[in-house]
């Protein structure tokens, strides 16, 4: 007979019934939002006091984040970039606290199952046409048809098979690579519980911070693709 492992949410009655990666998804997202509400408290408290203080707290920490995914975003996509801070730091934030969630004993990361991680990068494709359409019309189609329209029969197939294999390459990078990693850490506890796991660990935080810039990092590249006006 088989036996589900343990996690946290289990004991909480409205998440128990539902699959692990979904109650960590919820979870996760339970706690982000807390965080923000918490955030945008103590920045409307303290907004009259532009000094931050000299120790760290709860509100020069919210600002550190903040101020990374905004600087980020800005360098990479440049002045258009503060349109996708929202998006952008909603999928950086979310993945990167499932990513961490793995490493505490007692929880599944959501990110540890296809159907969050294709979820999210079928949330960047649809938002990616999304913005192409907004901000060119119809002719956003002429960035599927190549530099002259004699190309569109060759050009039109290869480019929607490329688009198309944008979200498949996202979710399945971030799967492989958070269910390898965890799998591993999960092994080593296993086989050794004390001191050897811990360099093991190590690698699994490196391991769900670079995995969340990857997939941020091609999202917005993906993004500027979009919006960008070819020159002629």
């Amino acid at each position: 007979m088989e036996h589900e492992a343990f996690t946290w949410t289990s004991l909480i009655p409205f998440l128990r019934d539902l699959p692990p990666h979904v109650s960590n998804a919820i979870f996760v997202s339970f706690i982000l939002v807390l965080v923000v509400a918490c955030g945008y408290r103590q920045l409307k408290k303290t907004e009259e006091n532009i000094i931050p203080e000299p120790r760290l707290n709860f509100r020069n920490f919210i600002e550190i984040i903040v101020e990374a995914i905004s600087r980020l975003v800005t360098d990479s996509m440049g002045p258009r970039g503060k349109e996708f801070i929202l998006i952008v730091g909603t999928l950086a934030l979310f993945i990167l606290f499932n990513n961490l969630s793995g490493l505490v004993p007692g929880f599944l990361p959501a990110t540890d199952n296809v159907n969050t991680t294709f979820a999210c990068s079928l949330t960047v494709f649809v938002l990616t046409h999304y913005y192409g359409f907004k901000e060119h019309g119809v002719k956003y189609l002429k960035h599927f048809t190549g530099p002259f329209w004699w190309l569109a029969p060759l050009m039109v197939p290869i480019e929607i098979i490329g688009h198309l294999a944008r979200p498949l390459s996202l979710g399945l990078r971030l799967f492989g690579n958070i269910t390898g990693d965890h799998l591993v850490t999960a092994i080593f506890f296993g086989l050794v519980p004390l001191v050897i796991p811990l360099p093991v660990m190590f690698l699994g935080l490196f391991v769900a911070f670079v995995q969340t810039f990857v997939f941020i990092l091609l999202s917005m590249a993906y993004f500027s693709g979009a919006i960008s006006h070819e020159e002629h």
